[in-house]
């Protein structure tokens, strides 16, 4: 008995040991591939997208975006030899260094008249006559399209890096409506004199429902007395800064007014806290501007933001105002706002002389209390150097304005006055508003002082107006902002 147990335990040892090797030579083969794989050139590396697994949760995979497959490259251009034994040589190009035209948007002028805003390749505009054909196409199929050449205005011309800004005015010999105005935007060769490009899109389509509601805000009073303009906010910017700024500002221009803000990057969530108490009154609107500094323009497409919102609200508004918000519109005790630009109403546009202050000099009285005290209320040092050019700023009858700069506009009807010394300034407190920690560097006991060879004089006609500024901020939005930080 005990014969055949140990028989039959050396059968199952064996038996065993056979697939013990089996085992064992699969491990040595895997190791062995795992050690290989770490030694294989990045190129044949793997990635889900390989074998069409899709990496986005199951819920959002019909949002993935498809494209059809590429289409084969052209064949080359080759370089030969022409019957008279010349080498004619080959170019062949590929890709594009900017787009024909970039759309941001496009609004009614008119009955007749649209304008659209856009980017377009600045070299192509230098080196080349780009056309572009307006073409209005009725949603009725009973009556014609009709077309006119369009009006191509460079708002900042020489001022563009890869794309300059664009605004195109189509104005057609009849009335229009309810329908879709196609541009076609034509290159002449531009980039290529052996090709002329043609594109072709939709920059506005109009329903019976928004004509409707062009002819009432067209014909009707303007909502606003007065509307801004602002340049497009970019950096870290300081939410103290802002908060003293749309304070004085919504106080200054009162409650038939309101302030367009444009966020390139710069409103922040600190901003953000500030601009929220105003925007729930009703006095600001912030549109996130953020997906343009994909196109390389000018200091963040200034050009094309103030254009855009010159004629997105043009009907809404008798006045609009293009300045910074380092800078602080001041009109004399005696006067208002409301009776400076009623001086000023038979002018499309007048522009307003600056006043340069210091965003470093404070005064000795404010020593150890500085930091209670606002921007403006505490740099008091203005710049007085003469026989320099200083920027100005404007403000305009929108309704008769084609389109505008940053300084100041150049395509308007009407007059232009640039004379308004005495009745309307404007305080400029520059890189102060990027600024997060505290102004005042260097504190004077003196009613002027020269730093750097720049000569500066106190001047305290912001610092007057500061108290009544707060309390009407506690009175419009509460203690909120109380707390804001630099």
């Amino acid at each position: 008995m005990s014969l055949v147990k140990e028989k039959e335990g050396r059968m199952f040892v064996w038996n065993c040991a056979g697939e013990l090797k089996l085992l064992l030579t699969a491990l040595l083969f895997l190791c062995s591939l795992i050690t290989l794989i770490h030694f294989i050139p990045c190129r044949f590396s793997f990635s889900p997208s390989d074998f069409n697994i899709p990496t986005t949760p199951f819920h959002s995979v019909s949002n993935i975006k498809t494209t059809n497959s590429a289409p084969p490259p052209p064949s080359l251009d080759k370089d030969r030899v022409l019957q008279n034994g010349v080498v004619k040589r080959a170019f062949n190009g590929f890709g594009s260094a900017a787009y024909n035209f970039i759309l941001m948007s496009a609004y009614r002028g008119g009955y007749n008249t649209f304008a659209v805003m856009g980017l377009a390749s600045k070299p192509l505009h230098v080196y080349s006559k780009p056309s572009y054909l307006c073409e209005w196409v009725p949603l009725n199929k009973h009556q014609n399209p009709i077309s006119v050449i369009g009006n191509k205005i460079l708002p900042d011309w020489g001022y563009g890096r890869v794309y300059t800004v664009l605004v195109i005015n189509c104005t057609f010999p009849i009335s229009v409506s309810t329908g879709k105005l196609v541009i076609h935007a034509v290159t002449n060769g531009g980039g290529d004199t052996n090709v002329n490009t043609t594109d072709t899109f939709v920059a506005l389509t109009e329903t019976e429902t928004d004509f409707v509601n062009f002819t009432t805000t067209y014909e009707a009073p303007p909502k606003y007395d007065f509307l801004y303009c602002g340049s497009s906010l970019y950096g870290n910017l300081s939410p103290q800064r802002v908060r003293e700024w749309l304070a004085f500002h919504v106080r200054l221009f009162g409650e038939k007014s309101h302030f367009v803000i444009h966020d390139a990057g710069g409103v922040h969530e600190g901003v953000m806290e500030v601009l929220k108490p105003w925007m729930d009154k009703g006095y600001v609107t912030l549109q996130d501007i953020r997906d343009q500094e994909r196109f390389d323009g000018y200091y963040h497409n200034q050009f094309l933001v103030v254009n855009d919102c010159l004629h997105r609200y043009k009907f809404q508004a008798k006045w609009m105002f293009f300045f910074d918000v380092d800078e602080y519109i001041f009109v004399p005790k005696k006067s208002t706002i409301k009776s400076v630009v009623n001086s000023l109403s038979d002018y499309t546009q007048f522009t307003i002389e600056q006043m340069p202050m210091s965003n470093k000099l404070c005064l000795a009285e404010d020593r150890g209390k500085s930091y209670r005290k606002w921007g403006f209320e505490k740099l008091v040092y203005k710049d007085v150097k003469r026989g320099i050019w200083r920027d100005r700023k404007y403000a305009v009858q929108a309704r008769n304005v084609i389109a505008n700069g940053v300084h100041m506009s150049q395509n308007t009807v009407g007059k232009t006055t640039h004379k308004t010394e005495g009745r309307i300034k404007y305080f400029h407190y520059h890189g102060t508003i990027a600024e997060r920690r505290e102004p005042c560097r260097q504190l004077v006991n003196a009613t002027a002082i020269t730093v750097d060879g720049t000569p500066y004089v106190v001047d305290t006609t912001m610092r007057d107006v500061a108290a009544t500024v707060k309390r009407f901020e506690l009175k419009m939005i509460g203690s909120t902002l109380q707390r804001t930080r630099q």
